[in-house]
This record gives structure tokens, C-alpha cells and sequence, in this order.
């Protein structure tokens, strides 16, 4: 089911399901705003062995149908030191072509998968909590912070400032544990 992100407030953009864009398409957008070495960034090693989720992974598409920028959503999990695997959504990359950047696609596709996490969320069952790796700034106005993350440790480098997290009750998360993929109801040390 595609919509306008316009309807979000991003002009001239259609939004698709990621898995109905060709993958070539989709590594060589991330290879154009990422670099072709972003495989040995931090968060690809977060969510090692795993696959985006459908459900919550998007594409905008220009006036001509052309991909313009992509959202992917992880399973994840953070491992507390007791061994307890606490299931999160990791969100990124956002990727948008260089020169579409600042008209707001990137906004318009975190909104997306925001409402989608939030679609089949009731008060008895929120949705996962979500975490991912970024600027702050960018992220603060969905709820996103580095206020609970800072005993969490990734598999690499990152800086802790930039691991941020959004969930609806704070108190269920670990205040120390190691982050990594979830694959099959286990978390996967990286």
C-alpha cells in the first residue's frame, strides 16, 4: 500500500514497502550516501545475520518513481549482564540521495515507521522499544535519547551520546547490557 509523504509533509514522494524496490537499488543507495565501507560500521554489526523487518522498512519514491531514500527496521536485542535477551527494533540506516537531502524524506520515513511500530500497539502491549545510532538533535522530536543507553555497549566503536533509544516506559530497560542481533528468539553475540 503506497501514500504520499506528502501527506506527512514531504512534497513530491511516494512511500513503498522496502521489499517491493529491486535490493540493487537499495545497496547502491546506501553505498551512494554511506560509502561502500559501511559494512564495518557499528550498527551493521548489531544487527549481523538478521533481516529487515518488512513490515517496518520503507522507500520513497520521486515524482518518477525513482528511489530517492530508504528506512530499514532490525530485530535486535539487548543482552543485560544476568544473560536476559530484552527484544528492541534497531532503526537505520536512513538514507537519502545527497541531493534530496533537506526536504525532509528522512523525517517523513522515521514518522513512518514510528506510526507503523505504533499501529498495533495497545496500552497492555506497546510496541518494542527502538533504538538506534545518530545525531541527538535529529532524533529527539520522535522521543529518541541517550539518557537510558549509557551503560549499554555495542560491538565496535560508537560514541555513547550517539546511541539512542525511544520506548514508552523507560523502567523496563536494562541499565547495563551488550547489544546485538536477534535471530530466532536468541540474541546472537556479534
Amino acid at each position: 500500500m503506497a501514500e504520499t509523504l506528502e501527506q506527512r509533509g514531504v512534497a513530491s514522494a511516494t512511500l513503498v514497502p522496502l521489499d517491493l524496490v529491486d535490493p540493487h537499488l537499495v545497496e547502491q543507495l546506501l553505498d551512494a550516501v554511506f560509502g561502500e565501507s559501511r559494512h564495518g560500521r557499528t550498527a551493521y554489526r548489531v544487527r549481523e545475520g538478521t533481516q529487515a523487518l518488512a513490515g517496518l522498512s520503507f522507500a520513497a519514491l520521486d515524482e518518477n518513481d525513482y528511489l530517492a531514500a530508504s528506512i530499514q527496521a532490525w530485530p535486535v536485542a539487548l543482552t543485560d549482564p544476568e544473560g536476559r535477551a530484552h527484544p528492541l527494533v534497531m532503526i537505520g540506516p536512513v538514507a537519502v540521495l545527497p541531493q534530496r537531502q533537506g526536504e525532509g524524506l528522512g523525517k517523513g520515513l522515521v514518522t513512518a515507521v514510528i506510526a507503523a511500530l505504533e499501529s498495533n500497539a495497545t496500552p497492555a502491549r506497546p510496541p518494542l522499544p527502538q533504538v538506534l545510532i545518530g545525531d541527538a538533535g535529529y532524533y529527539a522530536p520522535w522521543g529518541f535519547t541517550s539518557a537510558h543507553t549509557l551503560g549499554w555497549r555495542c560491538p565496535g566503536p560508537w560514541e555513547p551520546e550517539r546511541l539512542l533509544v525511544r520506548c514508552a516506559n523507560p523502567a523496563i530497560l536494562p541499565v547495563e547490557g551488550m547489544l546485538g542481533p536477534w535471530i530466532g528468539g536468541t540474541m546472537q553475540q556479534a
